[in-house]
Parts: C-alpha cells; structure tokens; sequence
C-alpha cells in the first residue's frame, strides 16, 4: 500500500523531463480548472449579463485560491515541486541550506559537513555569490550542490509578473554557473512563496521547483534545541530539510544557531542509517557527469 501523502504524489509518481532540460509547460489541473472557471464566468456574463455577481464572485474565489496555493511553500497545485527525494533514493535524506553564502557561516558549516562526510544542497542567492565568489566555489570544491535561490532574493518575489521572474532567475543562473561551474538544476522560491507565473518560467529555463519536507525557521528561532526538534520530528527516509547559512539567528553568544543544530541533525541522521545526499544526486544522478562537462 502506497502511504505517500497526497501532496507529494505529483513529485514521486511524476515522470517530468530530466532536471536541467528546458521543458514544454503543462498547466496543473488546478491552473486548467481555474482557467475553465474563469472562461465560463465570462461567457456567463455575455448571455445572461443579470449573473454578473456570481462571475465576479467566482473569479474573484478562484483568485483567492491561486494566491493561497503560492502561499503555501510545499503545495503542488501551481506545478510540480520537490517536497520529497523520490523512491529510489532509499534511505538517503537532503540537507538544504538557504540565502548563502555567508563569508563567516558558510566556511564553518562546511567545515561541519566535512566532519560527518555529509553532503548538503546549497540555494544561493546570485548577489550574495557574486560578493563572496570563494565560498561558491568552495562549495563546489568540497562536493556539495550550488543550486539557484533567484538573484536578489526580493520580498515580493511572489508579486513580480512572468518578464520579471525570468529576468531574476536568470540572472542567478548565469551568475551561480559562472563562479561555480556547474550549472543549477533546481529552484527555490525566496521563502517559498510563488505564483501561477513562476512554473513556465523554470520550465524554458529548465530549473525544477524544490522546496521541503520540514524546515527549522533557523532565521528566527534563537534557540538551536527548538530548531533541532522541529527538523527531527518524524525524520525518515527521503526527507528534505531546511535550514540557512545566510541570515541566520543567533542565540544569546551572538552563535549562528545552525552550527549548533547541525551536529546535531547529523548525528540523528547517522544514528537512524540515513546518509545525506544532494538534490541532483538523488533525483538526477544520470546528469552528474552532464553538468560538470
């Protein structure tokens, strides 16, 4: 019996094209739905004009619901996303660590997944590899994954249109390729809020929506115990989780709280016989040698 959770299934039963592969987009069900409701209201309009409250009633719905499915990080309805590794990852889990690099965080937290022989995903923010280009490629150089986090990482990155999205994942990719030599695979949403527009944009760039299956709140939360609980709360085979080696918290020893939760996530991790991989390994190991040619 399949016990994946409903919102997952579109990333584990999906066959989409191979991450790094521009792509035809292909509206979700919930994007052809409301383009149909959207049709009808509109023709309803036209041959009974006296049902104008119920068509403007129902699209105005249908826009409420496009905008809480951009609010919620993990929700599959606008697209695909990568709230979990696929099936075949076994019992490997993804570390990913969001808004780097951090020329004082990211060398320590470097050095703490050298320690465990753990490999993480790092979403970088194009501005910030282009100020601290050495870490991006240390990065690299270490084995882990430098993937795109858009180039400013804009507060209202979940209100910009398809030109300016494009323009601003753009950018990172060209920026993150060139200081780091590889070429990004996939896309995080600043704070993993998007709307409608966001999938054909990373369909034609040939980026895949990640975001995870728990995270911390690391950049809030000052006390490391509070994060630690919440990443290992049910851990299991093929978790993502989240946390950030840019603006992090800092508890009362002015202390980057991750450099204490992540011993300790790892340690849970290695107890339990779970290895930390990175996205494209465990989602396309067949583009490995691609990418780096």
């Amino acid at each position: 019996m399949n016990s994946t959770p409903p919102h997952l299934l579109s990333a584990s039963r999906a066959t989409p094209a191979a991450p790094g592969t521009a792509r035809r987009w292909k509206p979700s069900p919930f994007i052809k739905g409301s383009a149909v409701l959207h049709a009808g209201a509109a023709a309803a309009v036209v041959l009974q004009p006296a049902l104008w409250p119920w068509a403007v009633g129902s699209v105005v719905a249908s826009h409420l619901a496009l905008t809480a499915a951009g609010l919620w990080p993990r929700s599959a309805l606008l697209g695909l996303n990568w709230t979990t590794l696929p099936e075949s990852a076994g019992r490997q889990i993804a570390l990913t660590i969001d808004d780097g690099p951090d020329p004082e965080v990211t060398p320590r937290v470097l050095d703490l997944l050298d320690r465990y022989d753990a490999r993480a995903t790092f979403f970088c923010i194009g501005e910030a590899a282009r100020r601290h280009p050495h870490c991006v490629e240390a990065i690299v150089a270490r084995g882990h994954a430098v993937e795109n986090h858009s180039q400013r990482h804009r507060h209202n990155f979940s209100l910009l249109g398809p030109a300016a999205l494009a323009r601003e994942i753009a950018a990172a990719q060209q920026t993150l390729t060139e200081i780091g030599g590889v070429r990004p695979l996939f896309f995080r949403a600043p704070a993993g809020l998007r709307n409608p527009f966001l999938e054909p944009v990373l369909c034609r760039l040939g980026l895949h929506l990640a975001s995870w299956t728990r995270r911390g709140f690391d950049t809030r939360t000052r006390d490391a115990a509070v994060v630690t609980q919440r990443l290992l709360r049910g851990l299991a085979p093929r978790d993502i989780l989240l946390v950030h080696d840019g603006h992090p918290a800092r508890d009362a020893r002015h202390r980057p709280v991750v450099l204490d939760v992540l011993p300790a996530v790892l340690d849970a991790a290695a107890a339990a016989q779970l290895r930390c991989t990175t996205l494209r390994a465990a989602i396309a190991p067949e583009l490995e040698s691609e990418v780096r040619g």
